[in-house]
């Protein structure tokens, strides 16, 4: 992708316009780079979820861990899900031969940065290994197979996993046990031979069954639920439900809460594990308003419960999400965009966890409105830059947006803004046709910068 070059317009306040040369450079080499303020008014996600005696998780891509992206996962959550890493043909594709990597990476992360592991997942009729899927056993050859893998992997990580998704996805959607190769070898007392397994391997760890639509009340949850009621009542180690949450935009179940409480009620926890809200793109403020509302609702549904333990986001960021390549036409559906930008729905989640919406993951707000400042194009000693003004819950009639530079860093042409320099503190204010940004909206400036060395984000504030 070659991402594009704003051209020069509107300046005020400097003179000297960038090279054309360095213009086409920037157009064609350059690398998108982005990273949320240092600022934060409010306390990191997980301050404000840990106060409430929750979990506020994400899943990740281990590989990933580093640079902005490790920055803000081990920041903002105090839970972390392997996306994929520890998923049978993960860590098995031949048998018994294991690759750790990846899952030993996030496992060392998480302890790095105190954070529990959520371990996803055992057994689920997707993503395994192919002599597994192609083999040819018998029962009793199966049964030694799964209880041999779930004892291994368990057991590699007992005492640093602190709950596993153990079956995943049993059910179709009317409630009838979904034909996985499981379920086809072992019947449907492969949930209760697996559970069994797990509980051996690693006696301090929660073990959850995990499910899609299932956060309301419908045939696919209450068969969920029979099943959990009836382990309970034989004895079978279940600790929880996991709910994914996979929500289309606008569409979260009015019964979320009621369901969760039907599954406390039986005495297991309940997890929200794998939220997003995808929405067809491209995305715009009302979509990004109802979004936020949604994650509200859904954490709201989650603090109401005692034993709903808390809410896991499947990837942070819309440039680590799984939603493009699965529904076409679809995306955006995390709390923080493709260039670490938090969004209306970061926003939300930290005021349903008790915070006051006023950052933490970007720029500061003033009256409901932020300001977000990120870096869209950077090459050899130069860089474009971009701020966004934007109001969810008010409006403005003017503004001005200050950041000071710590690498040196100086503005060369600015347009939409009239911009000043002085040392490193940068003060830019609207223009005469943009000064207005009502509830809903947002708008745009832009700006042309030299740099040497490194150009980190600078903490910007609205004012």
């Amino acid at each position: 992708m070659i991402p594009y070059t704003r051209s020069t317009r509107g300046a005020s306040g400097f003179t000297g316009v960038a090279a054309l040369g360095a213009l086409l450079l920037a157009a064609l080499a350059a690398l998108l780079l982005a990273a949320p303020s240092a600022h934060a008014a409010d306390p990191p996600l997980r301050d404000l979820a840990a106060a409430k005696g929750k979990i506020i998780g994400t899943a990740v891509t281990g590989g990933k861990l580093t640079g902005t992206y490790g920055d803000i996962a081990g920041r903002e959550f105090n839970s972390l899900t392997p996306g994929n890493a520890m998923k049978w043909e993960s860590v098995e594709p031949s048998r018994g031969t294991y690759n750790w990597a990846e899952a030993d990476r996030i496992v060392d992360f998480a302890e790095a940065h105190g954070q529990q592991v959520r371990g996803h997942t055992l057994v689920w009729h997707s993503q395994n290994p192919g002599w597994l899927t192609g083999g040819s056993w018998t029962p009793a050859q199966f049964s030694a197979i799964v209880q041999d893998h779930i004892t291994t992997e368990v057991g590699r990580y007992r005492g640093r996993v602190d709950a596993w998704d153990v079956v995943n996805e049993p059910f179709n959607e009317d409630g009838t046990y979904r034909q996985s190769l499981f379920y086809n070898h072992l019947g449907q007392d492969y949930i209760a031979q697996a559970l069994t397994w797990a509980r051996a391997a690693d006696p301090a760890a929660k073990l959850y069954i995990n499910d899609y639509n299932v956060e309301g009340v419908n045939a696919k949850s209450t068969a969920l639920y029979d099943l959990v009621k009836s382990l309970k009542e034989r004895g079978v180690p279940i600790d929880g439900v996991g709910l994914q949450a996979h929500f289309i935009l606008g569409q979260v179940p009015s019964t979320l809460q009621q369901n969760i409480q039907r599954f406390a009620d039986l005495g297991v926890d309940v997890a929200i594990t794998e939220l997003d809200i995808r929405m067809q793109v491209p995305a715009t403020d009302a979509k990004l308003s109802q979004q936020a509302a949604d994650y509200r609702a859904v954490m709201n549904a989650c603090l109401a419960v005692s034993r709903c333990t808390g809410v896991t986001v499947w990837g942070f960021t819309d440039s680590d999400s799984w939603i493009p390549d699965f529904f076409e036409g679809y995306g955006a559906a995390t709390p923080y965009d493709e260039n670490f930008a938090p969004k209306p729905a970061y926003y939300a989640i930290a005021q349903s966890l008790g915070g006051t919406g006023d950052g933490g993951g970007g720029g500061e707000p003033t009256d409901g409105c932020t300001a977000t400042y990120r870096v869209v194009n950077q090459w050899n000693t130069g860089f474009t830059g971009e701020v966004r003004v934007s109001c969810a819950g008010a409006s403005l009639s003017s503004w001005k947006v200050d950041w000071t530079y710590s690498a040196g860093q100086r503005i060369t042409q600015a347009w939409n803004a009239h911009c000043t320099q002085t040392g490193a503190a940068v003060s830019c204010s609207n223009a005469s046709y943009n000064g207005a940004v009502p509830e809903g909206s947002s708008v745009t400036f832009g700006f042309n910068g030299s740099w040497s060395g490194s150009n980190p984000v600078p903490t910007v504030t609205l004012g």
